[in-house]
């Protein structure tokens, strides 16, 4: 028997319990792996409360990432004992996931957990540090360097954003952090902000374009705030999208990309091919400074992960959310 989050709907609604479950009721997968910690993230809080339409089969263990030890594979790829992490892949949406004590899923969903960290340090990193370094490194292809010019980060004082702003930072980039939190501006100094600016500044209807003030980009809001900060890069600057927090929409014109030559690129951090997620992570464990995990971290016990989902909608919690499981 194992604990989980469970997720489960019928004709009355959708109830979300932490439940015993036994290992006959994982689902298939060729490894068995003992769930050291897992995370809490938008995505995830969008499930358990039921204000995303994330889960598509039910029932569901959610958690869309986990780090843990192989117990058991039938695939040459690993062998019990093997420390992994998994990001994406539908896990926590068609697959069960990883807030639970045991998970089983496909070898090819998994890669090895960089020697440089813990299980609890990758997954205070998680799927939105991942995606944060796939932004980076998006960057980088594109050709913004430390010397283009100064770059923004919107939702600063979240997953995204925190990990964004200290690898950023860490590498040199002069970065701006946009927060609707001006509490936590001594936070995202301290993770190596130079400037804060209100989210107020790009949350209006704004124009077509605007004054060319940034070399690059990376935001988790989309919707109008997306817009703004398209039509404010500078000549051929590059904005990096990987959120929705701000709607799903986009109300800009082409004025940016014909006129300035602007590159707006996606990033989809679910089905990353996997040689570009092994270089996400190992980047990570060289560019992302260990010592600034703990100030963005809040560990949580999984039976709390309910209650936290509710505030993690509203905006109201900071940074990234870690849930052990285990002593692994």
């Amino acid at each position: 028997m194992f604990k989980a989050l469970l997720i489960e709907k019928d004709d009355s609604g959708q109830r979300v319990s932490l439940s015993e479950l036994d290992e006959s009721q994982l689902p298939d997968g060729d490894v068995t792996v003992r769930v050291a910690c897992s995370t809490l993230n938008y995505k995830d809080a969008l499930a358990i409360t039921g204000k995303g339409p994330v889960v598509r089969r039910f029932p569901m263990v959610p958690g869309i990432d986990f780090a843990g030890v192989v117990e058991h594979s039938d695939n040459a790829a690993f062998r019990a004992g093997d420390k992994v992490v998994l990001n994406g892949w539908g896990v926590g949406e068609v697959h069960w996931g990883g807030l639970a004590e045991l998970a089983r899923v496909k070898a090819e969903w998994l890669i090895p957990l960089e020697p440089a960290l813990t299980p609890a340090q990758a997954m205070s990193i998680g799927t939105a540090g991942y995606t944060a370094m796939l932004c980076v490194m998006a960057l980088e292809r594109h050709g913004v360097t430390p010397d283009s010019g100064e770059v923004l980060v919107t939702g600063a004082a979240g997953g995204v954003g925190s990990v964004a702003v200290a690898v950023l930072a860490k590498l040199g980039y002069h970065v701006v952090a946009v927060t609707g939190r001006p509490e936590e501006a001594d936070y995202l100094t301290g993770l190596g902000a130079k400037r804060i600016l209100p989210r107020s500044d790009f949350s209006e209807p704004g124009k077509p374009l605007g004054r060319e003030q940034w070399a690059g980009a990376v935001d988790v809001a989309g919707g109008r705030v997306l817009a703004n900060v398209c039509a404010s890069m500078k000549y051929r600057g590059v904005v990096a999208a990987c959120g929705l927090a701000g709607g799903m929409d986009f109300p800009a014109t082409v004025a940016p990309f014909i006129l300035r030559g602007v590159t707006l690129t996606g990033i989809d951090s679910v089905m990353c091919p996997p040689a570009e997620r092994r270089e996400a992570w190992r980047r990570l464990g060289q560019d992302l400074d260990p010592s600034v995990l703990d100030a963005m971290t809040n560990r949580i016990a999984l039976e709390d992960v309910i209650d936290v989902s509710e505030r993690l909608i509203a905006g109201a919690v900071r940074g990234r959310v870690i849930v052990p499981l285990s002593d692994l």
